[in-house]
């Protein structure tokens, strides 16, 4: 019986993996940090609304087994590069740090495709340097998850996603090589970002792409 911790709970695939880990028989305590409260309600469920600006006044909370860092917005949303940046990687990082040296021994990281610190484009860029960033923790067991476009009905009403996600989706059944692009809801990532939380999950580095998180959704 284990506690987890989640950081990005009030989004599209936060909060799935809040709900599947409430319901899981492995974890008997849930706390989320966010900057609202949920309106979601537990027995075993601990809400900290915190200001991820002020990471001093709330590392101390990173107390469990498993972090689950899904924290992340659009540039459109949060205004510019710079602000994406403080929310997908600074806020982010800060929570990882500070979880790793509170003892926690598992981390699982919503990533992106092609994430890497060589990269040209700015997302894929920050993505890779949060990944290598955890890597620097030394977490016993570090799980990255690396999903396509990632689809749902979402507070911010993202158009251009709605518009894109069946032509994604199209073009990665017939094109060799594009199955990776594949779009996968939130509802679903969640999902199997859990199942392979409780999975037999051994300690090391394990990156998962799309059809790899497909498979724990099938199991």
């Amino acid at each position: 019986m284990t506690t987890a911790i989640v950081i990005g709970a009030t989004g599209l695939t936060g909060s799935s993996i809040t709900r599947h880990l409430l319901d899981a028989e492995q974890y008997r305590q849930v706390i989320v940090l966010s900057r609202r409260e949920l309106a979601l309600r537990h027995d075993k469920l601990t809400n900290h609304v915190v200001n991820f600006d002020q990471p001093k006044k709330w590392q101390h909370l990173l107390q469990g087994d498993d972090l689950f860092s899904a924290l992340g917005t659009t540039r459109k949303q949060a205004g510019s590069k710079h602000e994406q940046y403080r929310v997908d990687y600074t806020y982010q990082a800060n929570a990882i740090q500070a979880a790793a040296r509170n003892g926690v021994q598992r981390l699982f990281l919503v990533s992106s495709p092609n994430a890497s610190q060589k990269s040209p484009l700015f997302y894929t860029k920050m993505k890779g340097k949060l990944e290598d960033f955890a890597r620097q923790q030394s977490f016993p067991t570090l799980a990255i998850f690396q999903p396509s476009l990632i689809t749902g009905d979402r507070a911010d009403h993202r158009s251009a996603e709605k518009l894109a996600a069946p032509v994604i989706d199209t073009l990665s059944r017939w094109i060799p090589g594009a199955s990776k692009y594949r779009p996968i809801s939130g509802a679903q990532l969640g999902q199997a970002i859990v199942a392979c939380a409780c999975s037999d999950l051994p300690p090391g580095e394990h990156t998962f792409v799309l059809g790899k998180i497909f498979q724990f959704l099938e199991s």
